[in-house]
């Protein structure tokens, strides 16, 4: 329990810090653009017209709220992440009393080979990790709908519990985990890739005997993290705007988002704009040839 809290605690202190971050990232995968875009210059020198950056944007709505206005949304996610680490940890503790009670007759047993006991620890830390989202996917879903009630100056979603009522009266049951499957899929893709990459990387790529060889390998991990992160990030796209596709507010409509029937849907028509990658990164915007943004049509600018 003591691990827990710590964890908790620690946790809470870097979902704060990242929500300004967050909240930005959010808007801009809805595709709410209220500043024009500046002529700029590329990584490579070239001049291009780019959208206004994490810092420009966030002085935009510091204007507008102040800088209170950045924590939209904070209070669910300090939720949804307190309660998701007490369920990650106390699925991985099952798994280990369950190894403690089978090891009398462990000894019979041949010892996993190191794959073998990666796909294990891999599998378990699955399920950990699908059972934590499954949890706290509600909370989700209402951290996301705060955050883009700021496009349209709704107030919907306003407070910790009368939001489950409105999802509740308006969507049923089903309303609370929008997005989820993407999600789900997203991670578990994310986990796998991330492990297995180490394990080859590690095993095959690093060979015994270098100098520093563990550091290396310490150091593969969070590479490989990173790479699985950029590959299965159109799933945290799609599960994001099927969280406030329809929802009433003016960041789920048109001319945001049209009313996606599926997240596969979702997927198929952002896949034909050019959108799967929209949010990934919050530097160095390069304005899409033909787009149209909201600063054009002047609607809630």
């Amino acid at each position: 329990m003591a691990d827990s809290a710590s964890q908790v605690l620690l946790g809470s202190g870097l979902t704060a810090l990242s929500q300004p971050l967050m909240y930005v990232k959010v808007l801009v995968q809805v595709g709410y653009e209220p500043l024009p875009p500046t002529l700029g210059r590329n990584l490579f020198g070239r001049q291009v017209y780019q959208l206004p950056g994490l810092f420009a944007y966030a002085k935009h709505i510091m204007k507008i709220d102040g800088r209170a206005g950045l924590f939209k949304g904070l209070a669910p996610r300090l939720c949804s992440g307190a309660i998701g680490t007490i369920v990650h940890s106390q699925v991985l503790q099952r798994y280990q009393e369950a190894d403690q009670e089978e090891e009398p007759g462990s000894s019979l047993k041949e010892p996993l080979s190191s794959l073998e006991q990666v796909i294990k620890e891999t599998s378990r830390e699955m399920v950990a990790r699908s059972a934590a989202t499954l949890v706290t996917h509600p909370f989700h879903v209402i951290t996301l709908r705060c955050m883009v009630q700021f496009i349209g100056r709704e107030t919907k979603y306003s407070g910790i519990f009368s939001p489950f009522v409105t999802i509740y009266r308006e969507e049923g049951i089903l309303g609370f985990f929008a997005g989820l499957v993407p999600r789900l899929l997203g991670d578990v893709l994310s986990l796998w890739l991330c492990n297995m990459l180490a394990y080859l990387i590690n095993t095959y790529a690093l060979e015994n005997g270098v100098s520093a060889i563990s550091e290396m390998k310490s150091y593969s991990q969070a590479v490989t993290g990173f790479f699985a992160s950029m590959l299965t990030y159109p799933f945290v796209l799609v599960s994001n705007l099927m969280a406030i596709n329809n929802c009433g507010l003016a960041g789920g409509l048109p001319p945001y988002a049209p009313n996606y029937s599926s997240w596969l849907d979702c997927w198929s028509q952002l896949l034909k704009e050019g959108n799967m990658s929209r949010g990934n990164s919050l530097f160095f915007r390069k304005v899409p040839a033909g787009k149209l943004y909201v600063w054009e049509e002047k609607r809630f600018c």
